[in-house]
């Protein structure tokens, strides 16, 4: 059975495909390298030995994954193709909305036209919104969200639960998981953003090898100990790892469920950037901002649903994961523009 990835070639999707393959799992990735490079799908091929074939191809483009569909045998889908930062999201909203809500609603057409009911939804932390308390909990009410990136995925869970209501042959995991660092440990893939980073990791680490000026603190004034948020970090192989655990769970009978993954422990931006230093042995240059819209003063997860049901557990800590992130960025000063970008 093929698992059909898009959004294959992105941060996490590209772990994903490592675990997945290495796990004995036959792949298809679609990717329209939108925040991505082509470099990253030959990466995966190196790492893993393994071939696979590859769509370049928009998720909003319901042509073209008719014709995938129509060509190829998929079993499921993980679906991690949008848009994904916060700030940016509140500059320019339509196009989140556009891509993300829109692109999932052609894929879900597309797999309802082809019989294709399994799908491992890439949902985020950011749908338990403001009202909460932490830790979150996956039977807290969602909505509320803060930015519109948020809102996407909140409109997309809302759009699975119609779709499974409607027909419970669907077999549907939605997955929100909260902030995603580190790379894999042979140094060949990582955090690859296009411009200038959003996500905390990838500033820290272009500062510290000097292709930023400086890492941009936004807030320090927020009702936490030091003063700056509180965030559940969880390394990305961590993260793509409860990605094939969901895989796995899928039912045949169909069903919806839901999982936090996370590691259930907060760390604030300024312990993050105190553990890369100690980690790299690098100074980092910080400029300090006023907060940044849409963020939130602390999240973090409850995991004990996705220990208990998927056995799943975060395995490494903040040392580990400043380790492989600096290791990434040391040895790719350039992201994945140093090697060729042609697709074999």
């Amino acid at each position: 059975m093929n698992i059909l990835v898009t959004g294959g070639a992105g941060y996490i999707g590209t772990h994903t495909c490592v675990e997945l393959l290495e796990k004995g799992h036959d792949i298809i990735v679609l990717d329209n390298f939108y925040n991505s490079n082509p470099e990253a799908i030959r990466r995966v091929k190196e790492i893993t030995g393994r071939e696979f074939k590859f769509y370049q191809c928009d998720v909003r483009d319901s042509k073209g994954l008719s014709k995938i569909f129509g060509k190829e045998s998929i079993g499921a889908v993980i679906h991690f193709a949008g848009l994904k930062a916060v700030g940016e999201s509140v500059e320019i909203p339509l196009d989140y909305y556009e891509n993300n809500v829109g692109g999932t609603v052609a894929l879900l057409q597309v797999m309802k036209q082809f019989g294709i009911k399994s799908i491992v939804f890439s949902s985020s932390a950011t749908v338990y919104g403001g009202n909460n308390p932490v830790p979150y909990k996956e039977d807290m009410p969602i909505g509320g969200c803060t930015n519109p990136y948020g809102q996407t995925k909140y409109m997309i869970e809302l759009i699975l639960n119609d779709l499974y209501v409607s027909d419970p042959a669907w077999n549907v995991i939605i997955l929100r998981y909260f902030n995603p660092v580190g790379a894999h440990e042979s140094g060949r893939i990582g955090e690859n953003p296009n411009g200038v980073p959003n996500n905390l990791m990838p500033s820290i680490t272009q500062a510290a090898v000097g292709k930023l000026d400086k890492f941009t603190l936004f807030g320090g004034d927020y009702d936490t100990p030091d003063g700056t948020c509180i965030r559940d970090y969880i390394h990305v192989t961590d993260l793509a790892d409860g990605h094939v655990k969901a895989l796995n769970k899928l039912d045949a009978k169909g069903g919806l469920r839901v999982y936090n993954l996370g590691t259930g422990r907060g760390t604030s931006v300024l312990e993050m950037l105190a553990a890369f230093e100690t980690a790299s042995g690098v100074k980092v240059p910080v400029a300090q901002l006023p907060r940044r819209a849409g963020d939130l003063a602390v999240c973090y997860a409850n995991v004990d649903k996705a220990r208990t049901e998927l056995g799943f557990t975060a395995k490494y800590g903040l040392e580990r994961m400043c380790v492989d992130s600096w290791r990434w960025q040391r040895e790719n000063p350039r992201g994945m523009l140093d090697e060729k970008q042609t697709i074999n």
